[in-house]
């Protein structure tokens, strides 16, 4: 690979992730305020390890809500490509860290990154919360920002990772053990096998979103 290749990549990269900078800034501006309900989107869980990004985001909810920013949090995400729902295997995970059950919530409507945010929102406002926030990785946070703002809701602020705080509590993360029997769905078939490859797309592009989930 040239050296051009390789800067054109790091650029593309860098374009299409909050830097740590921003993301310090977001998270100075998230703790002068107290959120009803944060959103975490989901991560595939294979049923043998505990993938890096989805302890990362189970501790981000977590941290955010022992410092007091979210009341509660909501984890977001369906039984997309492996045959456990994403948002309850992250529960399971932050209930094992201590988080109490009452201020765990679960959203398993979402199959993309773009509805963990519209279904977790949709969801959020049904069940009465007002303030609401988004928290994951730089990366995705970038992603939804701009969706955000055009499908959802410009109030709904973002906390994406500081990887500073993140290291500190990485030495402390544990991989617990936990039934994921509870978590499993009942005669799976996996998104790649029931969707094109076009409609996947479309569906990561929030084109694929049903309206009438949390409606009532």
């Amino acid at each position: 690979m040239t050296k051009y290749a390789i800067a054109l990549i790091t650029l593309l990269l860098y374009s299409c992730t909050i830097s740590q900078k921003k993301s310090q800034k977001l998270f100075n501006v998230s703790k002068e305020k107290t959120y009803d309900v944060v959103v975490v989107p989901g991560i595939p869980h294979n049923g043998e390890k505990w993938e890096r990004v989805l302890r990362w985001r189970v501790y981000w909810g977590k941290y955010l809500y022992d410092l007091g920013i979210a009341k509660n949090i909501m984890f977001s995400g369906g039984a997309v490509y492996t045959p456990y729902y994403e948002a309850e295997i992250m529960a399971l995970y932050a209930k094992e860290l201590g988080m109490p059950e009452d201020a765990i919530l679960t959203e398993t409507k979402a199959e993309h990154s773009t509805e963990n945010i519209y279904y977790g929102y949709k969801k959020a406002k049904q069940l009465g919360f007002e303030s609401i926030a988004l928290a994951s990785d730089p990366f995705q946070t970038k992603m939804l920002k701009k969706f955000i703002k055009k499908k959802v809701d410009p109030s709904v602020d973002l906390i994406p990772f500081v990887f500073d705080s993140l290291s500190k509590l990485e030495p402390l993360m544990i991989d617990p053990e936990i039934e994921d029997t509870l978590a499993y769905k009942e005669n799976f078939v996996s998104i790649t096998e029931r969707e094109s490859f076009r409609k996947r797309f479309r569906g990561t592009q929030g084109k694929n979103l049903n309206d009438t989930y949390y409606s009532e």
